[in-house]
């Protein structure tokens, strides 16, 4: 039997960064898939995570995992098949490093990718977005806080870990105010700010002063802020901002909503999906045309550029009651 650990561990910390040159994003990602399924393993098995052996994480067991994930933690099957991928990539490791289990590593990557339906996506209109943005108390240092990281996040349509990831030395205020983010698979882009985010920033910034590090968001206890700290933080305000936008208690209000919201803004303000896809800092346009989906106002503009058939007058008559009576017979 040999022990998980070490290859595990050899995965995450040599060869994801050294090997693959994956950013820090990607291996936090690819550990926190591992976190579930040697918990979930250990578990199945009796045993403690430190303990698990590579042979007892088989193929039924992932299988098992995946439907744990949808079943009991209720993923989606997109959150699903990404925890798979991180599966298949260990298994793809253990391929070369140990050849003895190359039969074990090949029915783990058969295991299929389930199939995703492809919904509108999420995002708040405007008056639930304004209702958000002004929740948190500006005379409090968490609320000056938390207004600064909700500005931020919309109006630079950052990812939750782009957003607590965030630096002083990414904002620049003068002269022109930006901020510089290091997105996803190491695609830095920079963004200008709205005068009124940079006034939440530097509010921010005046009560953040005596804090020590180097990240721009820190929590109550000055250490950096996490993405269950922002998602927590996100979720006090959606359920106060309830009062000025009730309609915003039917939304599933996530981090990535403010970033959804923010591409429907520019899309509807620009008329450009390319301009969507350099502010959102995609890889592809095809990540972008998903938003063209859910804007109706594109659809509008294709139908009011033609003209539709024209129909024939008619004039709709009863048939007689007898004569209907009669053929029912």
């Amino acid at each position: 039997m040999t022990p998980l650990a070490p290859h595990l561990a050899a995965f995450l910390r040599e060869h994801l960064p050294r090997d693959r040159g994956c950013s820090h994003h990607t291996c936090e990602s690819y550990a926190y898939a591992f976190q579930l399924l040697v918990c979930f393993a250990a578990d199945r098995h009796g045993t403690s995570p430190s303990a698990l052996k590579l042979e007892q994480l088989d193929a039924p067991l992932v299988l098992a995992f995946l439907e744990h994930l949808e079943v009991v933690r209720g993923n989606s099957a997109a959150t699903r098949n990404v925890r798979l991928a991180a599966i298949k990539s260990f298994a793809h490791f253990i391929e070369y490093r140990l050849p003895s289990a190359i039969d074990q590593s090949r029915r783990i990557l058969a295991i299929p990718a389930k199939k995703t339906s492809e919904t509108l996506v999420p995002f708040l209109d405007h008056r639930e977005l304004q209702a958000l943005l002004e929740a948190p108390d500006p005379t409090t240092r968490g609320g000056c806080r938390d207004r600064a990281m909700l500005h931020l996040g919309f109006a630079a349509g950052l990812r939750v870990s782009e957003l607590v990831g965030l630096r002083l030395q990414d904002l620049r205020l003068h002269p022109e105010p930006c901020v510089h983010v290091h997105g996803k698979g190491r695609r830095e882009r920079v963004l200008p700010l709205w005068k009124e985010t940079t006034e939440a920033v530097r509010a921010w910034l005046d009560v953040r002063a005596e804090a020590t590090g180097h990240e721009l968001f820190l929590n109550a206890r000055s250490r950096p802020m996490t993405r269950s700290g922002f998602e927590y933080i996100l979720a006090k305000h959606v359920a106060a901002a309830t009062d000025a936008a009730p309609s915003i208690a039917r939304k599933r209000v996530s981090p990535h909503v403010l970033r959804h919201t923010c591409a429907m803004h520019v899309l509807q303000a620009t008329h450009d999906v390319r301009k969507v896809s350099l502010w959102l800092g995609h890889a592809t346009m095809k990540s972008t045309e998903i938003y063209l989906r859910a804007d109706p106002t594109e659809k509008l503009a294709a139908l009011n550029a033609g003209a539709a058939p024209a129909l024939r007058a008619g004039h709709f008559s009863a048939p007689d009651k007898l004569l209907a009576m009669l053929k029912e017979r």
